[in-house]
C-alpha cells in the first residue's frame, strides 16, 4: 500500500505539472487564451480537452464544420448498408483519433454527474430504449458542436433551462 500511495502521489504531481505547462502555453498567446476560456465555459470541457481540440483544429482553422471534426474524431455515425439487401444499424468509423475520442468520452460521462441538460437528455433517451454508448456518442457530438458554435459566435456558453 505504501508503494502504491507513493506512485499515486507521483502521478498527481505529474498531472499538476502538465496542467501548469498547459496554462503557461495558453497564456503566451492571446487568441489561444481567449479560445481556451470560451471552450472551458462548456460543461464537460476542461483544460485538457480544450487544449487538445485547439491543437488538433489548429485554432479552429483546419476544420470549418463541426461535422467534419466529428468524422475525424470518430463520433459521426454512418449507415451500415450495401445495396438493398444489407441494412444494419449505424456505426462509427474505427479509423479515428482515438486519443481525442477518449477525452471527449470522459467529458461526456463527466457531464452526466450533475443535473444539467445532458443528464436530462440521457434519461430521456434511456427511457426511449437507446443503448448507453449510443447516447454517450450523441453527447460527444453535442460537445463538439457546442465547441465549434462557441468559437464561431465568440461568446461563452449559455446554459439552457432544464425542463
Amino acid at each position: 500500500m505504501r508503494s502504491l500511495n507513493q506512485q499515486l502521489k507521483a502521478l498527481k504531481e505529474q498531472i499538476k505539472k502538465c496542467n501548469e505547462q498547459i496554462d503557461q502555453l495558453v497564456q503566451q498567446d492571446q487568441q489561444l487564451q481567449h479560445q481556451n476560456q470560451l471552450l472551458c465555459s462548456i460543461p464537460g470541457v476542461g483544460k485538457v480537452i480544450a487544449a487538445q481540440v485547439i491543437a488538433y483544429t489548429y485554432g479552429f482553422t483546419k476544420f470549418k464544420d463541426w461535422r467534419k471534426f466529428a468524422c475525424y474524431v470518430g463520433t459521426a455515425p454512418f449507415p451500415h448498408q450495401s445495396g438493398t439487401s444489407i441494412k444494419k444499424r449505424t456505426k462509427v468509423s474505427s479509423i479515428a483519433n482515438k486519443k481525442l475520442k477518449a477525452l471527449l468520452s470522459m467529458g461526456a460521462v463527466n457531464t452526466l454527474r450533475t443535473e444539467n441538460e445532458y443528464h436530462v437528455y440521457y434519461r430521456r433517451k434511456i427511457k426511449e430504449g437507446k443503448h448507453h454508448m449510443v447516447i454517450i456518442n450523441a453527447i460527444r457530438n453535442k460537445l463538439i458542436s457546442r465547441m465549434f458554435a462557441v468559437i464561431k459566435r465568440d461568446t461563452p456558453y449559455v446554459k439552457l433551462q432544464l425542463q
